[in-house]
């Protein structure tokens, strides 16, 4: 005991150790947020990511990043940032690696096929289902009467995971939290001021946009979905992306200025042309721009909190506006330039085709189509909500190509 309690980070206590269902250590060395770490990396559910669509469609090139290695660069960013301000390392990690857990096959788009599939058994959001895997989905504890309390991670973990801390009935596009799996919810957010960020949610949350804005850019840039010097003839249209997706207060002058800032640094390339020297010359732009808004956030948020641990509620991460701006404007390249192209809307509309199409034969031949793990859930549903509610969760914790597989092998018996 006295070994473990000088391995804990400070600013943290025994209640944000706390787990669900008690569950002592098997061996000494580890600290609980250590435990938490190990049991996120060796999930089933986070090892499918490698086969989850991030933004490009990772198997029609082998450069662009899948749902896991975002996750790890995620992690990656956060557990520097978060060490740098006195969260925890391990518990910034992990929640980094769960953030998108429970995403969908097909990105986003698998998100919105499902979420309308489901509307009779409360929606569907990709952060309450990453919730709902890490408290209930994902083999590892089981409490007294044998049902799943998922990783049973500690009570500090899951907060940190939880991007939006509240439930549908308080917006119905952005939650995170399902109503039956509010008991867990609320014994996580025991304490929690209503409805706010823990420090290391907010920490993992501007994680990943810097992740994703700067690594979807260079992904863009490779699978030559973008060119460089297309970029200033399109600042009007990625301003109407960024201002009605990420950032609803710009101004289209602040995006032009942004824009302007970025292609001024060092580090910023003026053409791409696939060369190792042009390739090398945009690994150091990514890292470049993560080290640039990791600094801001950083510098920023001491300056007003001062020295010391800066954990759970004690502070709230600050992102200079500027900073803010630079990573929309990088966000909407990608929207702008591989989501909203015309190839990849018709690649969309036959996903979600295909997605609404194996909800229902998925129900239908329930429960031999289920896998085994969710047969103790089928058995113990009541109504047609909460079946509906496992056939969800089984199509979404499928792959891109499970999906296409089961659809094709379920096809095959009707």
């Amino acid at each position: 005991m006295v070994l473990r309690q000088a391995l804990e980070s400070p600013g943290y206590t025994d209640s944000d150790r706390d787990r669900f269902l008690n569950e002592p250590a098997k061996r000494l060395g580890r600290t609980e947020f250590a435990r938490d770490r190990a049991r996120i990396i060796h999930s089933f559910a986070l090892r499918r990511l490698a086969a989850k669509t991030q933004v490009a469609v990772p198997w029609l090139a082998d450069f662009p990043r899948t749902r896991l290695s975002h996750s790890l660069e995620c992690a990656q960013v956060g557990r520097e940032l978060g060490w740098a301000l006195g969260a925890d390392p391990d518990l910034m990690e992990g929640a980094c690696l769960a953030h998108d857990i429970g995403h969908p096959p097909f990105g986003h788009n698998g998100e919105d096929a499902l979420n309308a599939v489901s509307q009779e058994c409360g929606g569907f959001e990709g952060n309450a289902q990453s919730f709902r895997l890490l408290v209930r989905l994902e083999a590892k504890t089981v409490d007294e009467s044998g049902r799943s309390v998922g990783l049973n991670l500690t009570r500090a973990s899951l907060d940190a995971a939880t991007k939006y801390p509240w439930p549908r009935e308080v917006n119905n596009k952005k939650f995170g939290v399902y109503d039956d799996d509010q008991e867990v919810f609320n014994w996580v957010r025991a304490g929690a001021p209503s409805r706010r960020q823990a420090m290391e949610a907010q920490i993992m949350d501007w994680s990943d946009d810097v992740a994703y804005s700067v690594h979807d850019l260079e992904d863009a840039l490779v699978t030559g979905h973008v060119k460089l010097e297309q970029l200033s003839d399109d600042v009007a249209d990625l301003y109407a992306v960024a201002q009605g997706s990420y950032m609803s207060d710009m101004t289209e002058g602040e995006a032009q200025d942004a824009l302007a800032i970025l292609q001024a640094l060092s580090c910023w390339p003026k053409n791409y042309d696939g060369s190792h020297r042009h390739l090398a010359r945009l690994k150091d732009l990514a890292s470049q721009l993560v080290g640039r808004f990791a600094l801001a956030a950083e510098s920023a948020t001491r300056d007003q909190y001062g020295d010391g641990p800066l954990t759970r509620y004690n502070a709230n991460l600050v992102v200079p506006r500027a900073q803010r701006i630079e990573v929309a404007i990088l966000k909407s390249i990608a929207t702008f330039y591989v989501i909203n192209a015309a190839a990849s809307q018709e690649r969309y509309a036959d996903q979600q085709i295909l997605i609404k199409s194996l909800v229902e034969m998925v129900l239908e031949q329930a429960p031999a189509s289920l896998d085994s793990f969710f047969l103790d859930d089928w058995k113990r549903a009541t109504n047609y909500e909460e079946k509906l509610r496992v056939v969800v969760d089984q199509v979404a914790s499928l792959t891109d190509p499970g999906a296409y597989a089961l659809h094709a092998a379920l096809g095959s018996l009707r």
